[in-house]
């Protein structure tokens, strides 16, 4: 009877399979290595995204009334009076945006810049600023809880304060000026997932063939040609620099003494 060699057919047929297992497992590992890295990377992408979903308020309205004259004798303390319209101080702004971005539990509010440093808030119309002497630059306009900034031409105060006879700083405030908002100060928890990129430009209007803002956001260029809010994802924790800038068609800074300004904030866990 003739005897077949199985044994040695089926070491090589055990082999073969060995083989193709260990190529598939070596694949699997691959690929599982390698997603980690991609979701990385995404994760650390800063993304500038336009704010929607904000109620209007075209018909807001902000007036100053006291100071009613532009120069004022004494800079140590100056009463300031607004008179608000169509708008409510210390409400809740209503809509998705209140629970995206980092929100005022006082509530709707004023935004008091002066020669473009960092605002401050006041939720009543009536309030007083230690202002030194000097020449300075008023713009206050009005905002909503979570900090964007109302845009119509009856929503903004802008004047220039004498105090004292000291003249420290001359704008002429006639000439296209961007102030700077948001954001600002330190950010925490889910606040740091969504930050407000909010700003005021004066006497000119944004557009893809015109002036435009450049952003500058830890060294991560965004040129914005419509003036709107934005949504700044994507930031690491830790320090984040935020530069922003009016240029021109050409991509040249517009002259103006507030026209380039840069500003940090804080991310915390």
């Amino acid at each position: 009877m003739k005897r077949y060699a199985f044994k040695p057919i089926i070491a090589i047929i055990t082999l073969l399979v060995m083989a193709t297992s260990c190529k598939e497992d070596k694949k699997k590992t691959n690929e599982t290595e390698n997603e980690p890295a991609k979701e990385t990377v995404n994760a650390n992408k800063i993304t500038l995204e336009k704010l929607q979903g904000s109620p209007t308020y075209a018909e807001a309205v902000l007036e100053l009334n006291k100071p009613a004259t532009e120069t004022i004798s004494n800079g140590d303390e100056v009463d300031f009076t607004f008179t608000v319209n169509n708008y409510e101080l210390g409400a809740q702004t209503q809509g998705p945006n209140n629970e995206l971005l980092a929100n005022s539990a006082k509530g709707q509010h004023i935004h008091f810049i002066l020669n473009n440093q960092p605002y401050s808030a006041h939720y009543e119309a009536e309030f007083k600023k230690e202002i030194p002497d000097g020449t300075h630059h008023l713009v206050a306009f009005l905002s909503r809880s979570y900090h964007e900034s109302v845009k119509n031409d009856n929503s903004v105060v802008v004047k220039k304060l004498q105090v004292g006879d000291e003249t420290t700083q001359e704008l002429d405030m006639d000439a296209p000026t961007l102030i700077y908002s948001r954001p600002k100060g330190e950010y925490s928890g889910e606040d740091t997932e969504n930050l407000l990129l909010d700003f005021f430009v004066l006497n000119t209007q944004l557009a893809e063939n015109g002036n435009k803002v450049r952003a500058t956001i830890n060294e991560e260029e965004f040129i914005i040609t419509q003036w709107a809010p934005h949504v700044v994802k994507g930031l690491p924790m830790g320090e984040v620099t935020i530069k922003l800038e009016l240029i021109d068609d050409a991509g040249n800074l517009i002259p103006g003494p507030f026209n380039t300004v840069t500003r940090t904030v804080m991310l915390k866990k």
